[in-house]
């Protein structure tokens, strides 16, 4: 069940490959289609395709962008296969597995952990990491993708902070689970994060420290645009969020924690997807000047006015 009105949707960021992770994405993934392609021209990065697609149910959107940012592990994608939700999860989990290997990087092996039977964290040939869980079925339940954060680096220790924030930020927020590292666990520390959730919006997210050595920290190549309905809600999660003046473009800023979040009107997308091809060079154009996106003046260069 595609979740129509979700409001927050992961936007990953390639150089080239947009388009082509869609497909892989949505070909590996049941369920899971392409929605849109939209190519915007004359941006700093010259021509660029917007994709956007739903992977068993989850919204997602990618944009080709040229070679900035590149995806790391400090966000990845939790995918619960419920053996209550499909009778082949354990057919499923393998044969998703077995189709990421293919150019992949194994970060955790698919097999039996404490917390789960059968658990791997891989990173595919596009870059991007997933966390794939054959999940109990017991307990409260959990959408089949969730978004991960871990906080490793200087921002180690600091995943229950960044949840308790999060939660005062959006709406229809709740803390889900927390698992703390006990002791004897170094260098992580007692009682720091080792798995938590919490949903906002109504959507699931994750959470965990580590202290072990990691070569990446958040960055852009990984977003997550909120969509908003009026121009007071723009400003509201724009003052709540944005921690770095320099990261503010084009309706993007970055959090306190090192996080990128894109506060863009949920107009925008018909616009992108439905506008003439003058629409959606007067639209990208009037972006484009913008930090925070003023709604009103979108709607007049929609219209032309």
């Amino acid at each position: 069940m595609p979740n129509s009105n979700q409001k927050i949707v992961p936007h990953l960021w390639y150089d080239k490959e947009a388009k082509e992770a869609a497909e892989y994405y949505t070909f590996i993934f049941p369920d899971s289609k392409i929605t849109d392609v939209t190519s915007i021209h004359d941006t700093p990065s010259g021509d660029s395709d917007i994709v956007t697609f739903e992977l068993w149910g989850q919204k997602f959107m990618a944009i080709s962008a040229g070679p900035y940012f590149k995806i790391n592990p400090s966000i990845s994608f939790v995918v619960n296969f419920d053996p209550s939700r499909e009778k082949d999860a354990r057919e499923k989990i393998d044969e998703v597995w077995n189709k990421m290997s293919e150019g992949g990087t194994v970060l955790m092996p698919l097999d039996q952990y404490p917390f789960s039977e059968r658990y791997g964290w891989i990173q595919d040939k596009y870059g991007l990491s997933w966390q794939l869980i054959l999940t109990k079925p017991e307990g409260e339940e959990r959408p089949a993708i969730v978004p991960s954060f871990l906080f490793v680096g200087d921002k180690c220790g600091i995943a229950e902070e960044a949840i308790s924030f999060y939660l005062s930020v959006f709406k229809n927020a709740n803390q889900g689970l927390i698992v703390r590292y006990p002791k004897g666990m170094e260098p992580d520390k007692e009682g720091s994060i080792m798995f938590s959730d919490f949903s906002i919006e109504n959507q699931w997210f994750a959470a965990m420290d580590s202290a072990h050595e990691h070569k990446f920290s958040f960055n852009e190549a990984i977003s997550f645009i909120v969509y908003c309905d009026t121009q007071e809600e723009i400003d509201y999660y724009w003052e709540k969020l944005s921690a770095v003046p320099e990261a503010e473009q084009c309706g993007w800023l970055k959090d306190k924690f090192g996080i990128s979040w894109q506060i863009v009107p949920s107009e925008m997308d018909a616009m992108m997807s439905k506008g003439t091809p003058e629409q959606l060079a007067r639209v990208t154009k009037a972006f484009l000047k913008m930090k925070k996106f003023d709604l009103v003046e979108l709607q007049k260069a929609y219209k032309g006015e």
